[in-house]
């Protein structure tokens, strides 16, 4: 019970309840032996190689759609885990440039799972649009029309994540489709086979 009517409130891990939705970043300056005096083309190097290490472990596409203040919202990611069967949770990691980032916060949404067939979504989305996609008006929070899977959301934390925010939601409905799943390896789109899916029963 007591779980229940916590998630009914937008909590972060900084901030008072009451205060402002945002989980506000840490400053991170000096944490390690060194990290000051590591600047210019170091820091570039390193943040490069950071990001291509992170590459070599190939995930599912995503697209986090909800209604903010002024308009409607979708922001790629592919940082989408589940964290909760019970209660069922799941989180984003949405980047702080990103437009619609702050817009998220205290709002319900739906974390759109793409087929291989769907890579148009995904840069539509990530800054290069194209023909307006097709939108389901669900219960719970807006999302796209024939999606590998979906989960809508209703707020239930954020976190600070450095340059990202770790939004979690608790999943109110849920569904999947038979197909390919779009995957994102090496910096470049690729497929995971239906034949490589559904081994629930396993994991």
């Amino acid at each position: 019970m007591r779980a229940r009517a916590e998630s009914a409130a937008w909590k972060t891990a900084t901030e008072p309840k009451g205060s402002s939705m945002i989980a506000e970043p840490r400053d991170h300056a000096g944490d390690a032996p060194g990290a000051g005096r590591v600047h210019g083309r170091v820091a570039d190097r390193r943040a490069n190689h950071f990001r291509g290490s992170l590459g070599r472990y190939a995930t599912g596409v995503a697209i986090v759609t909800f209604d903010g203040v002024t308009k409607r919202h979708g922001i790629t990611v592919n940082s989408f885990t589940s964290v909760s069967m019970d209660p069922p949770l799941v989180l984003v990691s949405i980047a702080r440039t990103a437009k619609a980032h702050d817009e998220l916060a205290g709002r319900p949404f739906t974390v759109n799972i793409l087929g291989a067939e769907q890579r148009h979504l995904a840069m539509h989305f990530a800054g290069r649009p194209g023909p307006e996609p097709l939108w389901v008006e669900g219960e719970t929070a807006p999302r796209l029309s024939n999606v590998l899977a979906y989960f809508a959301c209703r707020p239930w934390a954020a976190y600070d994540g450095g340059d990202h925010t770790l939004y979690i939601g608790e999943v109110a409905d849920f569904n999947y489709r038979n197909g390919d799943a779009l995957a994102f390896a090496n910096g470049s789109f690729t497929t995971i086979p239906e034949s490589q899916l559904g081994m629930e029963d396993l994991l």
